[in-house]
């Protein structure tokens, strides 16, 4: 059954629309008193928006708002994650710096609303999952409350909603008190998300009905827009086991199409489908035009697929997971034109859409469907947004702002096709731990999508000084709560993992592990499994020999088959470990101090050819 009635959500959301009206009339007197934030070009868009079609009362605008991977940061995000890059009139690319934070997402939001008395706000999946460690103390409670009071219309599923499995996303959507950690404040009970979870693709494996509701129909008066929310089909190799326990993800475009069908007979014909899946623009600033040469030239990836073959029934997609930026026109199956759009991380973005909608058909005029990606800049910051954070910060400020160890250097996430600063430490961290635990243990290998963000040498704004680590800036290298683990694999075996780096699922977009205790050739020159050089392989100097028997360690995530590499799920001899942060933050106190940092190690373990 849903975890949720519409019914459910419709009782909540009229109360929130009743206190809204109160708030908006105080707002519009305030709004008449104080300039406006929005720049000219945006304030012009904003007419526009609620201009509709001269002369007739047929047409009626409905400005579509969305986001997408927000994944818990309500703080601004820091380094590269609070940044954009923007092409400039004359064609150079220009960085902007200090984007994002939930105050101004929700300020941007909410500004972006005003004189559209018709707005949707929607998300495509991973609000919460790989979160801050404010965030993630919490279960990811502070960013629900976030959602609710930004005024969240509806959501899709995203595969980082399952990280803690079923119950607690259905939890994330009813409310109560976490099972085992209980309520975070005595005498305050978590209300659950005031907005549906929309998960049509996820059913029961044993019913075959969807854990979630599947479509969502907004309302006013008269006019209707419908939802359907999936995630990307893939969610289990890229989940933990436990995480998708008893579920089963369908194919995102049949079941678009199924319940764009359902939607029609109950009579709505304007429909969004939200999708955790997206596709990658030849350009990363968040304005490029992926039209200019051709109507989505200028993007590539899974999403095209989908949007290639979606039903025309559907009017806008709405996009993610690959947390890249565009607002691009690929044509539906019948060749009319059709907005795919994505609005990067971390709330550094959001997508204003303008759908007109004909009260007579029901239906979105297509050709009409204006669309773009706007910076949500660090100005007029949302003042409940601010209490929320200060709330949240002082519970965890003890745990977070603790030193844990100290680096001589910035250390860095994986961004290429080889070994990083930062990934093999954290191998070096791993390998050091199941040496304690099991001293034959011999190579550590690390999925570079578990290093969530680079290690900074400069002081956070909680001034713990130049150089020291503290917990919460580890946590937020790895927030996955991954234990570390133990299998044998023969040589033969070891040597196919890293053949599944440039193989089989990971064939057109290479996951290349940070080793420890094992160095390779990776030749860029040839093709598929080729692409390892197999008698450069070496375990601690040694040539790799096929029929032995080595010990290996990986995170739980990885060592279960993620992220493609099912030949370390065939491995012998489980162990179950520690917690992977905890291995960090012991490899970090037994190998660094004040006046003896961690050095950065060399990037010589996996030897590119290109």
């Amino acid at each position: 059954m849903p975890a949720t009635t519409p019914h459910d959500h419709r009782r909540r959301r009229t109360t929130r629309l009743l206190a809204a009206a109160a708030a908006l009339a105080t707002a519009g007197a305030l709004a008449a008193a104080l300039p406006s934030a929005a720049s000219a070009d945006e304030t012009s868009a904003g007419a526009q928006a609620t201009t509709g079609k001269p002369g007739t009362s047929r047409y009626q605008d409905v400005q579509l708002l969305s986001f997408n991977d927000f994944h818990g940061n309500l703080e601004p995000p820091t380094s590269s994650s609070g940044r954009l890059t923007e092409i400039q009139p004359d064609g150079s690319v220009k960085t902007i710096e200090g984007v994002g934070g939930v105050e101004y997402l929700a300020g941007s939001l909410r500004t972006a609303r005003e004189g559209h008395p018709y707005s949707i706000t929607a998300a495509a999946g991973d609000l919460i999952g790989a979160s801050p460690l404010m965030s993630a103390l919490f279960h990811d409670e502070p960013t629900i409350e976030a959602m609710n009071a930004l005024d969240l219309d509806v959501t899709g599923v995203g595969n980082h909603e399952f990280d803690e499995g079923a119950a607690e996303l259905k939890r994330m959507q009813d409310g109560g008190c976490h099972p085992k950690d209980g309520c975070y404040e005595e005498g305050r009970t978590f209300e659950g998300a005031q907005f549906p979870y929309l998960a049509a693709n996820v059913v029961d494996e044993k019913t075959g009905k969807p854990m979630l509701d599947p479509t969502y129909v907004w309302e006013k008066n008269g006019v209707k827009v419908g939802f359907i929310g999936v995630t990307l089909e893939g969610t289990p190799g890229i989940v933990t086991a436990e995480g998708v326990k008893g579920l089963k993800f369908l194919d995102e475009t049949a079941t678009i199409n199924k319940y764009a069908r359902q939607l029609q007979k109950r009579g709505v014909k304007s429909i969004v489908a939200l999708i955790h899946e997206g596709g990658a623009p030849a350009s990363e600033a968040y304005n490029y035009d992926c039209d200019a040469a051709g109507a989505g030239s200028g993007i590539s990836g899974p999403i095209v697929d989908i949007a290639k073959s979606v039903t025309g029934k559907v009017d806008a997609l709405v996009t993610g997971h690959t947390h890249a930026a565009y607002a691009c026109t690929i044509p539906d199956p019948e060749g009319n034109p059709r907005t795919v759009t994505s609005a990067a991380s971390f709330g550094r973005l959001y997508t204003d859409t303008s759908l007109t909608y004909d009260r007579r058909s029901g239906d979105i005029v297509r050709t009409s469907v204006e669309t773009a990606n706007h910076v949500v800049v660090r100005r007029n910051p949302a003042s409940d947004m601010t209490d929320l954070i200060a709330h949240y910060k002082a519970m965890s400020a003890p745990i977070e702002n603790r030193p844990i160890g100290w680096i001589g250097s910035q250390l860095d996430q994986p961004k290429t096709l080889d070994d990083s600063t930062l990934g093999n430490v954290i191998a070096d961290a791993q390998l050091a731990y199941a040496r304690s635990v099991d001293p034959s243990a011999d190579v550590a290998l690390m999925n570079p999508g578990g290093v969530r963000a680079s290690l900074t040498h400069t002081s956070s704004p909680a001034g713990e000084g130049d150089g020291v680590v503290t917990y919460g800036e580890a946590f937020r290298v790895q927030p996955f709560a991954n234990t570390v683990n133990l299998v044998d694999l023969t040589g033969s075996q070891l040597l196919t993992v890293l053949q599944q780096q440039v193989s089989g699922a990971n064939a057109a977009a290479p996951k290349i592990l940070q080793p420890s205790g094992l160095t390779y050739t990776l030749d860029l020159t040839k093709t598929g499994a080729d692409r390892i050089v197999a008698d450069s392989v070496r375990v601690a100097g040694a040539p790799l020999d096929p029929a032995a028997v080595y010990r290996v360690a990986a995170n739980s995530f990885l060592a279960g088959g993620g992220d493609g590499f099912t030949e370390l799920a065939k491995g012998a001899n489980p162990f179950v470990g520690q917690d992977d942060l905890k291995a960090f933050e012991t490899y970090l106190a037994a190998n660094s101090s004040a006046t003896a940092p961690l050095r950065a190690p060399a990037t010589d373990r996996v030897n590119v050819i290109q």
